[in-house]
């Protein structure tokens, strides 16, 4: 069966080589779709209806959703290097252990989007349209969230390493267990934010004049004091 008669007549597609296809002239957007264990590498879906869609265990490497509709969508295991989500709408989709390194989401619309144990390293966030993205237990080393909003978010496991953080806002927002060694903060808001589950790595003059006004532990003030020269009596 070809791939369009088989996405117009049916809506569970499990274990099907879909790689490097153009699909989004045969996803009809009646009903879910899910894609279980399917090779989409290279898959064209741009501007596709795919609200409330499911995919598990996907292989998604270079895999084209922009402009797609995604609200709703919910992607599980799987994914792969490059994929693009630029201008997507992605309300209250959920990704769950998955590979989205290098994953391109500029101008897309990410409101109540849930980033659970991903890989997320070298992903671009920079200019998303939306609040209320979360992360939790993923790996954003080497990211770019440029400008991001996370205020009032509780972070637990993340990895900032190496990340662009510039213009983000952290204002009141909780870390835990969270690492930030080496991130660029140039004009990141970090009023009132609770650092101390943090660790923040070497912080020169520039990191030092981003966290005005955060909460850090007695042994994070006295390791930036020491950097400096200075001892804690």
């Amino acid at each position: 069966m070809n791939a369009a008669r088989l996405l117009t007549e049916q809506r569970e597609i499990h274990g099907v080589d879909l790689a490097g296809l153009s699909l989004s002239d045969h996803l009809t957007g009646e009903g879910p779709y899910v894609f279980r264990e399917c090779d989409l590498t290279g898959a064209d879906l741009a501007g596709a209806s795919l609200v409330e869609a499911s995919f598990e265990k996907c292989v998604l490497e270079r895999a084209d959703f922009r402009r797609a509709d995604l609200d709703g969508a919910r992607f599980s295991g799987g994914g792969g290097a490059g994929l693009r989500f630029t201008n997507a709408e992605l309300v209250d989709a959920t990704f769950t252990d998955v590979d989205l390194s290098g994953a391109r989401f500029e101008l897309a619309l990410l409101t109540d989007v849930t980033f659970t144990g991903c890989r997320m390293i070298g992903a671009v966030l920079s200019s998303c349209r939306g609040t209320g993205y979360r992360f939790d237990g993923s790996n954003l080393a080497l990211a770019d969230l440029t400008g991001c909003s996370m205020r009032g978010l509780h972070l637990r496991g993340v990895r900032f390493d190496d990340a662009n953080l510039s213009g983000c806002d952290f204002t009141k927002s909780v870390f835990e267990d969270c690492r930030m060694i080496g991130a660029r903060t140039v004009e990141t808001v970090f009023t009132k934010a609770d650092l101390r589950g943090a660790d923040l790595g070497e912080v020169d003059d520039t990191r030092l004049r981003s966290l005005r006004g955060a909460i850090v532990s007695p042994t994070q003030a006295a390791l930036i004091l020491a950097s400096r020269g200075l001892t804690v009596g």
